[in-house]
């Protein structure tokens, strides 16, 4: 899950990612309808406060106001209340949210990311394997992604959820309780990973890395504003990508921005590197793109949904008609 103080981003793939220009919302001219965006603690979605502290969002036009959370979970519940017009959050979260009853429908429209590693389940010394946690208690956050990863890599070990116990506390104070010695493993991500690592002979058994595709990370609007304000999408959308470009044109500066809104210092904010992959244009392209690979996001959409299903974190599989929105990213130039 994401939330809380922050992981660092994914530093080298922001300096490879290259965004070129879309012929929509440049005029620099600020008009239309306002768009409130949620983020919270995660590589991907820091160069949102990038965006915002070089006036990025000013610059294609769209008046954009960042709401940060610290708590993730209230991001999630903004987004499907209408309290903010879009979220950074994850695939699985945003299928858990729509497939409340009577849930407001909700559009992907950008992939920011995919986690590579910055999610990991961490064991203390004298558990060797996911299949050694059987009867041993876990410290995750319930129904959030840490706890998804945690059930993904007890499935592929050949166990059950009840196989174990969970102890369902914030991930900071999960992670402070494995460090304290107080339960025997702990879903966690960067940076309370280093934090739960501090715990002498403890490792990481299974992470995102292990899971190709399994946590893509999304800006995601209600469907309603997308349907009603299609130039205002279009112009966040084109932020990322002029964001990106100015960060691989700024590096120093980018990063002094993102390790300030992480409370972490410059060098800490780079280790967690290769833990998130951010996404360019084109693999923005190839995920929306219909296919029967973890690359595609319909095929992670339908094996996620059926998962959370069987595992109890959500009540029916969604319906996946209208999610997935490639145009915003179709429309910027290649």
């Amino acid at each position: 899950m994401r939330k809380i103080l922050a992981a660092a981003a994914a530093f080298s793939v922001l300096l490879g990612a290259v965004a070129c220009g879309s012929d929509k919302g440049t005029s620099g001219a600020t008009t239309g309808a306002k768009v409130t965006l949620a983020f919270s603690a995660w590589p991907g979605w820091f160069p949102w406060q990038v965006a915002q502290e070089q006036g990025l969002f000013a610059a294609n036009g769209v008046d954009v106001e960042l709401k940060y959370f610290d708590n993730y979970l209230d991001s999630l519940t903004a987004l499907a209340t209408g309290n903010v017009t879009a979220n950074s959050q994850t695939l699985n979260d945003t299928l858990i949210s729509i497939s409340a009853p009577g849930a407001a429908k909700q559009t992907i429209v950008l992939v920011n990311d995919n986690s590579t590693g910055n999610d990991q389940i961490i064991a203390r010394d004298g558990i060797a394997s996911i299949a050694d946690l059987k009867g041993k208690t876990v410290a995750v956050e319930q129904g959030t992604v840490d706890h998804f990863l945690l059930l993904l890599a007890l499935q592929k070990a050949g166990l059950k959820g009840d196989d174990v116990t969970i102890k369902a506390l914030p991930t900071a104070d999960a992670a402070a309780a494995f460090k304290a010695g107080q339960v025997d493993a702990v879903g966690a991500f960067a940076p309370f990973t280093s934090t739960a690592l501090e715990r002498a002979g403890s490792k990481a058994l299974a992470t995102s890395k292990d899971f190709p595709g399994a946590i893509p990370d999304h800006l995601v609007f209600t469907a309603s504003f997308v349907s009603e304000h299609p130039t205002e999408v279009q112009a966040v959308v084109k932020t990322w990508f002029d964001t990106l470009a100015w960060i691989a044109a700024n590096k120093d500066k980018a990063v002094k921005i993102m390790s300030d809104k992480a409370g972490v210092s410059d060098d800490e904010y780079k280790t967690y590197d290769a833990g998130t992959t951010i996404f360019t244009r084109d693999q923005n392209l190839a995920a929306f793109t219909a296919g029967s690979t973890p690359a595609n996001l319909n095929y992670q959409a339908a094996q996620i949904s059926e998962f959370l299903v069987a595992t109890g974190l959500a009540p029916a599989k969604p319906s996946l008609d209208g999610l997935f929105e490639p145009k915003f990213v179709q429309a910027i130039a290649g």
